[in-house]
């Protein structure tokens, strides 16, 4: 296969189908791509916490700990549930697969809906954190986050055009690297803690100290609604099943248990150390910043731990890379969506819904000026819309086919389901005037949209099933070549009509009397003995008149077909198209939607 220089520099070479077993991906190579959203949700879900807490005053922000506490135990309940996902669908689809096999069409384009729009977010928000944790140690680059996060989506995307195991080993190192650091730095800070090792911490701002709210329940609400960040990511494991290695299954489900422990570790101990180290958030430094200042005191193993942050969190747009493409290949299998999204490229990915995903991540960025807060409360509403539908569907399934185990496992996903439930209400009603209401927005509207395309694959394959079909009676055609002149070009033309039938016309349509003058003395040596037919122009029109001929030889009968051919020569170069009209490419266009109109268009390439 032939491909562009750039192109194959960019991407590589195509990949076989058969390649396609060995391009699956190890239990190592899979955890540093669906688990680095997660992870990385790590880096800025106490700081969500603590940004709605910091509102009643510096005595609120104690209430970090027992709201992590509860999070820590909702991944858990959430990773269990998912484990039976895993294990009854085995190839991979996630929430829409689940909902629309047990809860109907319906519940399934929901989810469908709401995850594809929490991809997209996870992108957005992911790049857009990490180039703040950039800035945060590199102030100079404050003013180009927007060029950063842009810049970064662009390389993220090109290395998923080259292949999901190509990224998966381009990515491994920096997921792994992001866990020993992150759980040096806690098992540090931990330690100074335990042998009393302290430094000077500074005290709480003046302004954290007053507060400006009282903790009311709705505020501690609130915060836990945006902590709650923590679990994104979660669900891409289940989602990307197929990815993995045989046995399938059993490989996702053993990394899934590995995402949720090094999860719960790294978020709980970030929140008890920024409440120890009196870590308040600040506008020009996140969390994560103030808080290995403060243990490592500067130096080499702060910018580290910066460095790997902003590594991570820009990384993690990889998981949605890897998923969201996959759910729209299954909504593409279904007719749901355009059925481009349903075909692997190149280095057998599905490089439409890669190309989408990074393009619409990359609005966002410009669109919210690479702000990571402004971005969150869009976040978390979408994926736990898809949490509750998914085990939700999975209490249908236990108790309707009452499969091994299932009175156990019902009850699993039951809890699941209700606090996942619960959350989500949590969520849409705290962050609904802070931007949750556009998502609420785009969902039914999104679930809109595949519905009519759906409506309109299925009146296509209507229209086009030969069940009911009843053959025409016999078509004539009439040939017509328009001509604007007798060249090279208009001959080849000719002589190709001519191989489509005895009786051709060709139709030239007057603008100028001396031109067609010049063209019928031409026509009388060269024109191959075909009739030219003049139509006048009185307003130097080409397509009125033309057309106005096509309607007549139409209007002879419904099995009257017209064949028009159109002469075109082509330059060797694509700017010199800029030097000559596009006529032929107006006149295709006008008898585009014309009944009972066939366009040839015969090309003469120019030397």
């Amino acid at each position: 296969m032939k491909m562009s220089p750039l192109k194959r520099l960019l991407v590589g070479a195509p990949i076989p189908t058969a390649q396609a077993r060995h391009e699956r991906l190890t239990k190592r190579a899979a955890l540093a791509v669906f688990a680095s959203d997660a992870l990385s949700s790590v880096a800025y879900a106490t700081e969500e916490i603590l940004l709605v807490l910091v509102l009643a005053g510096s005595g609120a922000l104690f209430f970090s700990i027992p709201i992590g506490i509860a999070i820590a135990l909702l991944i858990a309940i959430v990773v269990s549930s998912y484990r039976q996902t895993i294990r009854c669908y085995p190839q991979g689809g996630g929430a829409y697969i689940v909902a629309k096999d047990n809860l109907g069409t319906f519940a399934g384009l929901v989810a469908g809906a709401a995850l594809l729009i929490d991809y997209v977010l996870t992108v957005a928000v992911s790049v857009a954190a990490g180039v703040a944790a950039i800035t945060s140690a590199f102030p100079v680059l404050f003013e180009h986050r927007v060029a950063l996060g842009v810049f970064f989506i662009i390389a993220i995307m090109t290395a998923n055009l080259r292949g999901i195991r190509e990224s998966g080993n381009l990515f491994s190192a920096p997921t792994y690297l992001f866990i020993a650091s992150f759980g040096g730095m806690l098992a540090y800070g931990f330690t100074r803690w335990v042998f009393g090792w302290e430094m000077s911490m500074p005290p709480r701002p003046e302004a954290a100290a007053e507060g400006m709210q009282a903790a009311t329940l709705f505020l501690i609400l609130r915060a836990f609604a945006s902590g709650c960040t923590a679990l994104t990511g979660v669900e891409a494991v289940s989602d990307g099943v197929p990815a993995f290695r045989p046995p399938e299954s059993r490989n996702a489900r053993t990394v899934l248990v590995w995402l949720g422990a090094i999860l719960i570790v790294l978020f709980m101990g970030i929140t008890f150390l920024a409440h120890h180290f009196h870590v308040v958030p600040n506008a020009k430094e996140t969390v994560v910043s103030q808080l290995a200042r403060q243990i490592f005191g500067g130096g080499l193993l702060y910018y580290e731990i910066q460095v790997i942050t902003m590594l991570i969190l820009i990384l993690a747009a990889n998981t949605s890379f890897a998923d969201f493409p996959r759910l729209a290949y299954f909504l593409a299998r279904d007719g749901y969506i355009p059925r481009q999204f349903g075909t692997r490229g190149d280095r057998l990915v599905y490089s439409n819904g890669i190309l989408i995903l990074g393009a619409t991540a990359a609005v966002l960025i410009v669109l919210f000026g690479g702000e990571t807060h402004a971005l969150i409360p869009l976040y978390a509403v979408g994926v736990f819309i898809s949490f509750t539908l998914s085990q939700a569907s999975m209490v249908r399934r236990w108790l309707t086919r009452r499969e091994e185990g299932w009175w156990w496992r019902w009850w699993l996903n039951a809890v699941g389901a209700s606090i996942t439930g619960l959350v989500m209400v949590v969520i849409a009603a705290t962050k609904f005037r802070h931007g949750a209401w556009i998502v609420v927005l785009l969902i039914p509207l999104l679930v809109a949209l595949f519905l009519g395309v759906h409506r309109h694959y299925a009146d296509v394959a209507g229209q086009l099933s030969m069940e009911r079909y009843d053959p025409p009676p016999p078509i004539r055609n009439t040939v017509l070549v328009l001509v604007g002149d007798l060249h090279q070009g208009v001959s080849v033309a000719l002589r190709y009509a001519q191989s489509l039938s005895p009786a051709v016309k060709a139709v030239f349509v007057e603008t100028d009397p001396e031109r067609t003058r010049r063209l019928e003395e031409k026509w009388g040596k060269w024109g191959l003995g075909i009739p030219l037919v003049v139509l006048s122009s009185p307003y130097r029109s080409i397509l009125a008149p033309f057309l106005d001929y096509v309607d007549h030889h139409l209007a002879l009968g419904e099995d009257h077909m017209v064949t028009i051919v159109i002469p075109e020569f082509i330059p060797r170069r694509w700017w010199q198209h800029l030097l000559h009209n596009q006529t032929a490419l107006l006149i295709k266009g006008a008898l585009l939607f014309r009944k009972r109109v066939v366009v040839v268009d015969v090309p003469f390439h120019l030397r």
